[in-house]
């Protein structure tokens, strides 16, 4: 690969040792390439072996609350290069990834491409109707109103995340709101899948849906009933975690 800037890998991690090693290893191609040049697991105060895993890896360390958005603004906050990627520790970038991410970089750095962020599609990996069910309706709710989830994760210089203002301390839908506030017009949408694992469903495909659905009706409205509901929904993804 040709020299591009580098960047800072961030997980945000509760208890994800099932999860966690598969999403390390599909970072190694870039991390000897040299363009991912550390991997910060933020941690919210995992009970299983979640750190030795990280410890394992080389990954650096650094501990924050229980809520994601905690665990993503601490890392952030660790992170040294010129590029952050916020990957979820339940997902695994396809094949390719990295010449992807390397090109939109380059892209930008050279002046070429004005967005200065990007999100992997959603896919999750898993088959069946009801995983092509909800990959849809994430897609359509996308079309309509501009905004990316969590499982697509988050790629994003560094001068832009402090210009739009970062991740701020929400419950829930933390994602979402970062990607409302740096617009369509900063988001390029890559062609390569970030596969999402069956364990981020726990409860099911329907329960987990049903969650989010009312989560992000009612983050519309910004009350209290907003906020109850989006707990509610944070207490959910927690437990898939």
């Amino acid at each position: 690969m040709p020299q591009t800037s580098m960047i800072s890998v961030i997980i945000p991690t509760l208890n994800c040792e099932a999860t966690l090693p598969a999403c390390l290893s599909a970072l190694i191609p870039a991390v000897v390439d040299g363009l991912v040049r550390e991997v910060i697991i933020a941690d919210g105060g995992s009970s299983d072996r979640t750190g030795q895993i990280a410890e394992s890896s080389g990954a650096d360390r650094v501990s924050a609350g229980p809520a994601r958005s905690n665990q993503l603004i601490a890392g952030a906050e660790k992170a040294r290069f010129p590029w952050l990627l916020f990957l979820p520790p339940d997902a695994i970038p396809g094949a390719g990834w990295e010449r992807e991410v390397e090109t939109h970089i380059a892209k930008v750095d050279a002046g070429e491409r004005k967005t200065g962020a990007g999100v992997f599609a959603f896919e999750i990996d898993d088959s069946g109707l009801a995983p092509r069910v909800v990959e849809t309706g994430t897609w359509l709710g996308q079309a309509i109103f501009g905004y990316a989830c969590a499982e697509q994760g988050l790629l994003v210089s560094r001068a832009l995340y402090a210009a739009a203002g970062g991740f701020q301390p929400l419950e829930a839908l933390e994602d979402l709101d970062l990607t409302r506030r740096l617009g369509r017009r900063q988001l390029t949408r890559f062609r390569t899948p970030l596969l999402t694992a069956i364990e981020h469903y726990p409860k099911g495909y329907g329960t987990h849906s049903w969650h989010y659905g009312v989560s992000l009706a009612l983050y519309g409205l910004k009350g209290p009933a907003g906020r109850i509901a989006a707990l509610g929904s944070r207490r959910a993804r927690s437990a898939s975690l």
